[in-house]
C-alpha cells in the first residue's frame, strides 16, 4: 500500500481518544450497525467456545492477546498491540525518565560495573564511583549467578523514596562496602552528543524525540552559542523516532513564522497541520541534517520540513520512510492498542511513508536487506524515482521526491569494506566491548590522572597495542579469525578508533564519545564540506 491507497477503516480520531474497550465497541455498533454488531458477536461466540470446548486448558487473556495480535497483522506493519509490561517499558524513554538508582553500568561476565554514577544522582550522593561492581541488592547476590541484565535492572529500579541496600566491591579495598541508596526519579537524556565540532560549527545528535527533548535541545544551543556557534550540525542518523510534539518543537526553532512543518491526512482523520509560531532559537544560522536507512518517524518530520523551506541541507542516505501515524487507544488492564490512522506529509506534499503490503511483515522488515542488494546504499545511481513523485522544495524549488523516507541532497555511500566481516563478529561476541571496559577498569587511576583534558585525549592518545592484541588474542580463543592480512588490516585502523571512543565515553560522557568517532565518519567529512562551503549553488544529488 502506498500514500494515496485506500485508507483503513477506522473509527473518527475525535471519537475515539484515549477509550476504553467497552465503549469502543458501543461506538462501533452505534456506527456500522447491525453487520458490525454480528461480527463483533461471531468474535466473542469463538472465543467462549475456544475457552469451554477445547480438549486442553487454554489461557484466555493469551487467547485475546493473541486474537488481537492477528488482526492488527493484517494492517499495516505499525499497527501494534503492547501488554501492560510493554507499555511501562515502551514509555520510559519516551516520558524522559524513570526511578531507580541512577547509574549507568555495563556487565563485564556476570558482573555489574559502575561506568558512571548519574550526576547528582542518588548514588552519586551516596559515594558510588566509576568502577564500583555492584554485587548484591538487598542482600541478594546479583554477581557470579548468571542473572539476566533484564532481571538486575528490575531489581534496581523501584518507585521513587524507597530504600535500597547495594554491596559494593571497590578496587584497593578487601571488605564489601554497604550503600543505602535512595531511589529517584533519574532522567533518561534523548540528546546523545553536544560538542563543537569546528571552530564556529556546533554538534548536535538527537537520539530520539522524547517529552524531554525540546528542552534538552534548547539548552544545547545556548551551550554552543556560549561557545561562538554560528552554523550547527544536527545529526539524526538512528534516530527511530518518538514524539510528534517534539519534532514539531524542535522543527520550529529553525523555520518563519507560519511556516508549515508537517501535515497529517487519513480516511476519517481530516488533515491536520502544525505550522512555526517564527520565535525559533535558531533561525538565521546555517545548518546542515544528518540522516541514514534508519532515521525514522518523527526524525523524518524534522528533516523533511527543513529540506522543504530550503532552511538547511540534508547529507547521508535515504531515511527508512516511516510516515504513518498511529493512535494509541488504551485497554481497561493497561494494555494498548497503536492503530494507523493517518500518514505524515511533508510540507511541499510528498507522503513520508514507503510502499508496503498489507499484512506483509517480513517484506517490509527486509528493506533495508533489499536497499543494500539493490546497490542504493554504495550508489545514490541506484535510487530510481518516476516523475510522479518529483516535488519542489517551497523557497528555491529544487527537485525532491516522494515516495517512501526523505532523499538527501548529498547522498554518502556506506562503505562496505570499513566495518570488515572480522570485525562484525568481535563485535557481536561482545569482545571489543568487554576488554575495553576491562582494561579502563584496571588503568582508571592512571587514565584519568594522566588524561585531564579531553582535547589533549583527542589529539594525543593511542589506543594501546597491548589491549588491540588482547582483543584478537580473545577472538581467536573464540574461533574467531581474519580470514587473511588485508582484513586484519583493513580492521585495524576502524577497531582502534572504536577503543579510543570508548575509553573516551568511560572516562567522560557520551559527547566525547562522538567527538572522537566521528572523526572517521564519512557522513561527518561530507557534512563538514557542505556547512562550510558558503557557495549558493543547488547540491546535486
Amino acid at each position: 500500500m502506498n500514500c494515496k491507497s485506500e485508507h483503513l477503516k477506522l473509527l473518527t480520531p475525535s471519537l475515539l481518544g484515549r477509550v476504553g474497550v467497552g465503549l469502543l465497541l458501543l461506538i462501533s455498533t452505534t456506527v456500522y450497525g447491525q453487520r458490525m454488531t454480528e461480527s463483533l458477536h461471531k468474535l466473542q461466540y469463538a472465543e467462549m467456545v475456544i475457552n469451554s470446548l477445547y480438549v486442553d486448558s487454554v489461557d484466555e487473556v493469551k487467547l485475546v492477546e493473541d486474537g488481537i495480535r492477528g488482526m492488527l497483522s493484517k494492517l499495516d506493519p505499525h499497527s501494534s498491540y503492547a501488554t501492560p509490561k510493554e507499555v511501562k517499558e515502551l514509555n520510559e524513554p519516551l516520558n524522559g525518565n524513570f526511578e531507580g538508582i541512577g547509574v549507568q553500568f555495563n556487565m563485564m561476565e556476570d558482573t555489574l560495573i559502575v561506568i558512571q554514577p548519574v550526576s547528582n544522582g542518588p548514588s552519586e550522593r551516596v559515594g558510588i564511583i566509576a568502577g564500583d561492581r555492584i554485587v548484591s541488592v538487598n542482600d541478594t547476590a546479583i554477581a557470579g549467578v548468571k542473572m539476566s541484565k533484564e532481571e538486575i535492572m528490575k531489581r534496581l529500579r523501584g518507585p521513587k523514596g524507597t530504600k535500597v541496600e547495594l554491596g559494593v566491591v571497590r578496587q584497593g579495598i578487601s571488605e564489601t562496602l554497604k550503600f543505602t541508596v535512595k531511589r529517584d526519579k533519574i532522567p533518561v537524556h534523548s540528546i546523545d552528543a553536544t560538542y563543537m565540532i569546528r571552530p564556529a560549527i556546533g554538534y548536535i545528535r538527537i537520539g530520539n524525540f522524547s517529552a524531554t527533548t525540546h528542552e534538552e535541545f534548547l539548552e544545547a544551543l545556548r551551550a554552543l552559542r556560549a561557545q561562538g556557534m554560528e552554523r550547527l550540525i544536527l545529526d539524526l542518523q538512528e534516530n527511530g523516532g518518538g514524539y510528534l510534539k517534539a519534532a514539531v518543537d524542535i522543527a520550529d526553532e529553525f523555520l518563519q513564522r507560519g511556516d508549515l512543518i508537517v501535515y497529517t491526512d487519513g480516511r476519517r482523520a481530516p488533515r491536520t497541520e502544525y505550522t512555526a509560531n517564527g520565535n525559533g532559537a535558531f533561525m538565521d544560522g546555517k545548518v546542515v541534517v544528518l540522516v541514514d536507512g534508519y532515521t525514522a518517524s518523527a526524525a523524518e518530520i524534522v528533516t523533511g520540513a527543513i529540506q522543504d523551506h530550503d532552511r538547511g541541507l540534508v547529507v547521508g542516505r535515504r531515511t527508512f520512510g516511516k510516515g504513518l501515524v498511529q493512535r494509541p487507544i488504551d485497554l481497561p488492564d493497561g494494555s494498548m492498542i497503536r492503530l494507523t490512522v493517518a500518514h505524515y506529509y511533508t510540507p511541499s506534499g510528498r507522503c513520508i511513508q514507503k510502499p508496503y503490503k498489507k499484512g506483509d511483515a517480513k517484506d517490509y522488515a527486509m528493506d533495508m536487506v533489499n536497499r543494500l542488494k539493490s546497490g542504493e546504499l554504495t550508489n545514490a545511481d541506484s535510487v530510481h524515482f518516476i516523475d510522479s513523485l518529483k516535488y519542489e522544495t517551497l523557497r528555491e524549488h529544487r527537485t525532491v521526491y516522494g515516495g517512501g523516507g526523505i532523499m538527501p541532497d548529498y547522498f554518502v555511500p556506506l562503505d562496505t569494506t570499513l566495518y570488515t566481516r572480522f570485525h562484525r563478529q568481535l563485535a557481536a561476541k561482545g569482545i571489543v566491548i568487554q576488554q575495553n571496559l576491562r582494561y579502563v577498569d584496571n588503568n582508571r587511576k592512571q587514565l584519568k590522572a594522566r588524561w585531564t583534558d579531553f582535547a589533549d585525549f583527542k589529539q594525543h592518545f593511542e589506543a594501546p597495542q597491548s589491549l588491540v592484541d588482547i582483543i584478537l588474542s580473545e577472538g581467536e580463543k573464540q574461533g574467531i579469525k581474519p580470514k587473511d592480512e588485508a582484513e586484519l588490516e583493513k580492521t585495524l585502523p576502524y577497531l582502534r578508533v572504536q577503543i579510543k571512543a570508548l575509553i573516551a565515553r568511560d572516562l567522560w560522557e557520551m559527547s566525547e564519545y562522538f567527538s572522537v568517532f566521528n572523526e572517521s565518519s564519512e557522513i561527518i567529512k561530507k557534512a563538514l564540506e557542505v556547512i562550510m562551503n558558503d557557495s549558493k549553488e543547488a547540491p546535486s544529488k
